[in-house]
């Protein structure tokens, strides 16, 4: 299916394409109607973060919050993907964390602005090690959850998504080139919260992956 080292794909794929609002108590627990369609936003690669190394609150934020999602990681681009063929281009997965500078985001959206400040920062994707395909058989029902300093902030289950993986390639294919690499953030169930300097962050999926980010400060 690939033709690089996909396990480390956080270190040669070009896109990291977002899906807000795809859990409804999410979309509700920040006042926001629930989507019809997806809502699309995009990291840049130099978001990527893997363990060992910290969390960065950036300089223009007093407010980030951690959003824990199931990453999907290509291994066979395409465009215009069917939906009955989309998990065949599917390599596997990865516990993704979008940390989100939530002031700045409550900023842009009320002047109209992209959220890019937002959500694309330095570090604001951390990412688990790599997921094959094989150990997660239904991705449609995988259970995800975070801590912070040992206390549970977010429990959810991938069943709980509107809009589904195979739909998701499908849909973001027609619109934006799926490349070999390319990794996609599925959504954040409920219970998103502020982090601080010095917190702990761990998650998982149990008895596939875990993962622990400190917090530091720009």
């Amino acid at each position: 299916m690939t033709s690089r080292n996909i396990s480390r794909f956080w270190e040669w794929g070009k896109k990291i394409i977002c899906v807000g609002r795809n859990y409804a108590d999410h979309a509700k627990e920040l006042n926001n109607i629930v989507p019809t369609e997806p809502v699309l936003f995009l990291k840049t690669p130099s978001a990527y973060l893997t363990e060992g190394s910290p969390i960065l609150i950036p300089k223009y934020s007093n407010s980030v919050h951690h959003e824990i999602e199931l990453g999907v990681v290509i291994g066979k681009g395409g465009t215009a993907i069917p939906q009955s063929s989309a998990m065949q281009h599917v390599a596997g997965y990865a516990l993704c964390l979008d940390m989100t500078a939530r002031d700045v985001q409550d900023d842009c959206k009320s002047k109209g602005l992209p959220w890019t400040l937002a959500k694309a920062f330095n570090t604001s994707c951390p990412v688990s090690e790599f997921i094959p395909k094989e150990r997660i058989p239904d991705p449609g029902n995988v259970k995800i959850w975070l801590n912070v300093n040992g206390q549970m902030r977010q429990n959810g289950c991938t069943s709980q998504m509107i809009f589904s993986i195979p739909f998701l390639i499908s849909y973001i294919s027609e619109i934006i080139t799926l490349e070999e690499g390319d990794l996609i953030l599925t959504g954040t169930p409920k219970g998103v919260s502020a982090v601080q300097v010095h917190d702990e962050l761990h998650a998982g999926i149990d008895d596939v992956v875990s993962m622990t980010f400190k917090v530091g400060r720009l």
